[in-house]
């Protein structure tokens, strides 16, 4: 579903990525795990085109991601952490958006609306960031798109809203669907994710399928504990 082949990126004199490579599949929810300032955003824009490689290639769905072609944008959506939105309500966001999603679905979207207790006929722009946040998560998730991409998702979230997200990310997730979360906030996606990947000094320094994780121990692995001793090794 996605390929980085010996990619080479950075901002100006700042190397982020060399020679990084990468395949990620469907039916998995990875956890994109790293440092402030790790490359986890610009991993996960390159993916969507809205970044590109200065060396090596990255290919999306079987597309380029740079010529954000229609037939790649319709297939992917990327929750951004600044969770920016337009002066509208959720249910006209709906209405002038949604259409650019073919399996996109009104009735999924209300209904994690109502799950997240977000008002679907309130202006976007008068509510906290957090409201904001679960409203895009919402409509990342009605897309049914079979790539998503989100980068610190649970940002401006309080403790019931953080559930309420792992509960519908969880029940969304399918052998057609690669779901992609990047945080540094490590124990929000410890019952999510199903592999973890560490980006570190410019390079996946780990990645490991949680499953394994759990048959090697005798308790649920603790991943900020293995976070922490994967980046500091």
């Amino acid at each position: 579903m996605i390929q980085f082949n010996h990619v080479h990126f950075g901002y100006g004199s700042q190397k982020l990525f060399t020679e990084l490579s990468l395949n990620l599949e469907a039916g998995h929810i990875y956890g994109l795990l790293g440092e402030n300032g790790a490359g986890k955003t610009t991993l996960l824009k390159m993916i969507a085109g809205l970044v590109f490689p200065k060396g090596g290639t990255v290919i999306t769905l079987a597309h380029e991601p740079r010529k954000r072609q229609p037939s790649l944008m319709q297939q992917l959506y990327f929750v951004a952490e600044d969770a920016f939105v337009p002066d509208t309500t959720a249910r006209r966001l709906a209405d002038t958006y949604g259409v650019f999603y073919p399996l996109f679905d009104d009735a999924q979207f209300f209904n994690y609306l109502q799950q997240f207790g977000v008002n679907p006929d309130q202006k976007l722009e008068k509510v906290s960031f957090g409201q904001r946040k679960k409203a895009l998560i919402s409509f990342a998730l009605a897309t049914n798109v079979p790539l998503l991409l989100m980068d610190e998702p649970t940002n401006g979230l309080d403790i019931p809203s953080k559930s309420t997200f792992r509960k519908l990310v969880a029940g969304a997730a399918s052998d057609e669907r690669c779901i992609i979360i990047s945080t540094h906030q490590v124990r929000d996606l410890e019952s999510l994710i199903d592999t973890v990947l560490v980006l570190h000094n410019g390079k996946i320094k780990y990645r490991e399928d949680l499953n394994v994780l759990a048959e090697e121990s005798t308790s649920q692995p603790d991943l900020e504990a293995l976070f922490q001793d994967i980046i500091q090794k």
